[in-house]
């Protein structure tokens, strides 16, 4: 007899998000128009913009840094953590206070010793919580994410930064379109190249963040110390450790970066570590890796485009390795403890 696998109660919760995060992140971006134009004003005037978060909100943060910058913002996002510890002058910036659950501790504790900072804004998925309440905020729709893994979150919230960027004079319609419509892809090639992988590194150079949401995304579900680095920075070194048994996922958007990103594929392919390749570069693929390609695009339709099919590796990923995936054992949802 043969009997069938029972799919994880953490991968199920995650599967519901997954399942909705597109019809509301639609929803975000158009609920958010009036309080993202006042976000964007606040940028105009200031031209200089703080990303605070942790966690999968600090990824997103570093996924839209350099849009922001494109635009001629000077945009830096940390961890609040260490602007907690280490300050930068908050005089004369826009701030952007991220958290998903808006309860998250050291969101609190920020408030609590700064007050109320003018130009700060909060973006949350939580409209009741204590960073609603403590700034003006972009809600995202849906409410709370519920899994451990965030996933939903994280593409509701890039389309309330899209939101933002459209009020700063960026054509919307690219990214939405991906969206209304969001692409299907087979990942079975790119799950097969990493079956015997001990651990992954990811790594992009303007898709930088969401090589670093999707490392965050396989350590909390595998529970294997998958890790980002930034291309440039995984150059210098750490090359060392690559090898068959170390995975390598590589991001590649159609930007001025795409040449340097082809150059580590080869790179990585050349020390025999499997490698996989999320491609919207237009660009030919490099003979070697496994290639999962999406229509060319860049910024927010290039993550739109690779961060659903990105989750969908994370999780099938995970599922091989843990028998109870996404069931956290060591943490929650709502980090409430520095």
């Amino acid at each position: 007899m043969t009997g069938q696998k029972t799919r994880p109660t953490g991968l199920a919760a995650i599967d519901r998000e997954m399942a909705r995060q597109h019809a509301d992140a639609v929803a975000s971006y158009q609920a958010a128009a009036e309080m993202a134009a006042r976000a964007a004003s606040s940028l105009k005037k200031t031209r200089r913009l703080l990303l605070l978060g942790m966690g999968g909100s600090h990824a997103v943060n570093r996924a839209v840094e350099p849009l922001y910058r494109a635009l001629g913002i000077d945009a830096i996002a940390l961890p609040l953590s260490e602007q907690l510890g280490q300050p930068l002058a908050l005089e004369g910036r826009t701030i952007f206070v991220t958290s998903q659950s808006g309860e998250s501790a050291e969101v609190v504790r920020w408030f609590d010793e700064t007050g109320s900072v003018k130009e700060t804004f909060g973006l949350t998925l939580e409209g009741n919580s204590f960073l609603a309440k403590a700034a003006p905020s972009l809600i995202g729709a849906g409410g709370t994410e519920l899994a451990f893994a965030a996933t939903r979150s994280l593409t509701v919230t890039f389309a309330l930064h899209l939101a933002i960027l459209a009020g700063l004079g960026e054509d919307s319609a690219a990214a939405l379109a991906v969206l209304k419509s969001p692409p299907s892809v087979d990942i079975a090639a790119a799950l097969s190249a990493l079956a015997n992988v001990e651990t992954v590194v990811t790594s992009g150079r303007r898709l930088q963040g969401v090589a670093e949401a999707l490392a965050l995304g396989l350590t909390e579900l595998s529970r294997r110390p998958c890790f980002s680095l930034e291309g440039g920075q995984l150059r210098h070194g750490p090359m060392e450790m690559l090898g068959p048994d170390i995975g390598v996922i590589l991001f590649r958007g159609r930007d001025n970066t795409a040449g340097l990103v082809t150059a580590m594929i080869v790179s990585a392919v050349e020390t025999g570590a499997p490698t996989v390749v999320f491609d919207a570069s237009g660009e030919e693929p490099v003979a070697g890796a496994v290639t999962i390609r999406f229509e060319p695009a860049s910024g927010l339709a290039a993550i739109f485009a690779m961060l659903p099919v990105a989750q969908r590796l994370m999780i099938a990923f995970a599922e091989a390795r843990v028998e109870n995936a996404g069931t956290p054992v060591r943490s929650t949802k709502i980090t409430r403890s520095e």
